[in-house]
């Protein structure tokens, strides 16, 4: 067979060094302020660009504030990483805030996000046409995206504030010379903080060593246990959010459905159903498991509910049917998350369901999305289940009765429904702080993840580090690998332009409120070995060495690219990373070959009217060309004032040349009506003198 010849032919190669890996931001957590610092740029607070007449207080006021729907365009100069996490950062926005952005069509004013020298961009909306916004080299996460987009949607940083002398402490002699200018606060007659409070978690803060001219920390918290708090660049934090809801009047965000942790008798607006023979139950422990709920873990007395079937009695087949409130769709895919716990028997079955409303079936129908069943286990497991409904909805939630004896049942807590995209694949750690307390630094303490397949067929495998590697410890350090899989004779090698994202799961039971931290590794088929000539992606059995699985079965691993500095080991402990003992990392690998194209560009999971490129723009003054019917179309940029015109965009006009059109054709008008009138008038004096003098009267009437 071909396995068995691929094992022999394995046993038959030449002993292979351990394969390498590459840092894709040099193996040092740098912040956007130590970016832009080693480039020697100057920038106002290290990442603002200021336009000329710009003052600090210039936010304030709606002038400054943009659309709900920000128009954007992403620069051919743009990495292919970043590019793919620029997209994810809007997916943030979208699914946490009322703020969406969609690619430029013309509009007067718009974001356009290019690769130049670091991170920075400009505060609030300059009203001057096209705004730029850099990404540059390592500037590819997540967290600093959203860092620069919310200067863009104008938020100063945050120890910046007027109050903040109550929380933090600015050491003036540890900062470099001529960098003071950096820490001074605004008053509170030209800044306005909203009314939220000081925070330390705030994506928007300086970390403890910014600026620093030696060692020592130049910010000290007032609060000690913050000090390895400030700076991070995860995720959004809660009041991050509280202040650009209220800047932009946000009564809800985009892109979130639902959650639920059952901590209210009302059970979110859940029901339970006529058409079964038993009940759901809300309760906080159940004698063959679980002991505690997931959300609270048994720390909070008083609290702590889940969902509970009970299998232990009935008889086999009996099911119990939980069902949501009507939801509403805007997108046509969704996420639904939750941890489930089985405690029954084997043959137990949980089974997901949509009822969907139409016009013609008015009270429903059912559409089987999922069946879950398994051995019992005696830990909640988290679960993703895709949903693509279109019309509105509910999600039901049925548990079946196997045949074999059950001392317990199906248990189901902290439900998240969003229009999101499931992650492809979990890899689910468990004993974690045993990990943690006994791993060594380096490849004697790294781990791999099982075998797992993107949806092009390339099969990978991610490494971790649980206590860094041996030059950079007390750190997780995360690495992704091609391995040899199933399809790689049909696949296109080198590996092109996969973008592979690994998320450490903030298990916060609101998926708003979470702050996971994940990097991404795209791959660039053109990329190079350190060590030799080879593709760096190219296939694992020509640039990989032999490893093998926890069965003995042989494969080729390829070389690994990723961070030393993935997550600090404070970080790790400061959110709810570490439950039950178990971390969650989320892994997707998804084909970004779309966005080589020259941007305006389309996001493929938000997308309703697609429509393909020109590959010669033909337009001018900043028109898109687009594809319809076949042949080219220009579509010209417009302002509230302003338009471009013509079959290039070749003629400008506007609403005051249009006003002054009007006029000119009001007075050609009225000059043309006077002169009939004086003509017509002339006429008649002539008319009635010559019938005068031949003695003929006039009547009234005439």
């Amino acid at each position: 067979s071909l396995c068995a010849f691929l094992i022999i032919s394995f046993l038959f190669l030449p002993p292979q060094p351990a394969p390498e890996t590459t840092e894709i931001d040099g193996g040092i957590d740098q912040d956007i302020f130590d970016i832009n610092e080693a480039l020697g740029l100057d920038l106002f607070e290290g990442d603002i660009k200021l336009g000329g007449m710009q003052e600090r207080n210039s936010i304030i006021g709606d002038n400054y504030r943009w659309p709900h729907i920000i128009p954007y365009v992403l620069d051919d100069s743009l990495e292919m990483n970043a590019k793919g996490l620029i997209l994810k950062a809007f997916e943030q926005y979208r699914l946490k805030t009322c703020i969406d952005f969609k690619p430029w069509e013309g509009e007067e004013n718009y974001i356009s996000v290019f690769k130049g020298s670091g991170c920075w961009s400009s505060v609030g909306n300059l009203q001057e046409g096209l705004q730029q916004l850099s990404i540059g080299a390592n500037c590819d996460r997540i967290g600093t995206i959203q860092h620069e987009f919310l200067h863009a949607l104008g938020f100063w940083h945050e120890q910046s504030r007027s109050d903040r002398d109550d929380y933090v402490s600015i050491v003036w002699d540890r900062i470099q010379t001529g960098k003071d200018h950096n820490f001074v606060k605004y008053n509170d007659t030209t800044s306005d903080f909203l009314n939220v409070p000081y925070d330390y978690t705030s994506v928007m803060h300086y970390s403890q060593n910014a600026f620093k001219n030696g060692t020592e920390p130049t910010i000290i918290t007032n609060i000690p246990d913050f000090m390895d708090v400030i700076g991070q660049r995860m995720d959004f934090s809660d009041y991050d959010l509280q202040k650009l809801n209220r800047l932009y009047n946000c009564s809800s965000s985009l892109s979130f459905m639902d959650t639920c942790s059952f901590e209210l008798e009302n059970i979110c607006g859940m029901i339970q159903s006529s058409d079964d023979n038993s009940d759901w139950q809300r309760l906080s422990q159940v004698p063959a498991g679980p002991n505690t709920d997931h959300t609270n873990m048994g720390d909070c007395e008083g609290s702590g509910y889940f969902m509970h079937f009970n299998s232990s009695a009935g008889a086999a087949g009996s099911t119990a049917i939980l069902e949501s409130r009507i939801l509403y769709p805007k997108r046509g895919f969704q996420c639904l998350q939750f941890y489930f716990y089985n405690s029954g028997h084997e043959g137990d079955q949980l089974n997901v369901w949509v009822r969907e409303y139409t016009s013609a079936h008015p009270n429903g129908t059912l559409r089987l999305i999922e069946e879950i069943k398994g051995s019992p286990a005696t830990y909640w497991q988290l679960h993703h289940v895709s949903l693509n409904v279109s019309t509105k909805f509910r999600v039901v939630f049925q548990g079946v009765r196997g045949g074999g004896s059950s001392k317990g049942g199906l248990s189901i807590d902290d439900i998240n429904l969003s229009e999101t995209q499931c992650p492809d694949h979990v890899w689910h750690i468990r004993n974690f702080t045993h990990l943690l307390n006994t791993s060594p630094a380096g490849a004697a303490g790294r781990i791999y993840s099982p075998p797992f397949y993107s949806t092009k067929g390339y099969a990978f495998q991610v490494s971790l580090y649980v206590n860094g590697t041996t030059s950079n410890p007390f750190n997780l350090a995360v690495y992704l690998h091609l391995i040899s899989g199933a399809n790689d004779d049909q696949l296109q090698w080198p590996c092109a332009w996969q973008q592979g994202t690994m998320v450490l799961l903030d298990q916060h039971p609101d998926i708003r409120q979470r702050m996971s931290n994940q990097r991404s590794v795209t791959t660039d088929p053109l990329k190079l070995s350190d060590s030799s000539s080879t593709y760096f992606w190219d296939r694992p059995d020509k640039v990989g060495s032999i490893a093998s699985f926890p069965n003995g079965t042989a494969f080729m691993r390829g070389p690994g690219s990723g961070t030393s500095g993935f997550l600090t080991h404070q970080r790790l402990r400061s959110r709810d990373f570490i439950k039950e003992d178990s971390i969650y990392i989320l892994l997707t690998m998804e084909d970004i070959s779309h966005l080589l194209s020259t941007q305006p560009s389309v996001s493929p999971t938000f997308v309703t009217n697609t429509f393909t490129i020109c590959p010669d723009n033909p337009c001018e003054n900043g028109g898109v060309c687009i594809v319809v019917d076949r042949a080219p179309v220009c579509r010209c940029p417009a302002g509230d004032s302003w338009w471009y015109m013509g079959e290039k965009c070749e003629r400008k006009g506007s609403t005051q040349e249009n006003t002054v059109i009007a006029v000119s054709s009001t007075i050609a008008v009225f000059v043309v009506m006077l002169i009939v009138t004086v003509t017509t008038a002339v006429c008649l004096k002539k008319k009635y003198s010559r019938r005068k003098k031949n003695g003929e009267t006039l009547a009234l009437e005439e």
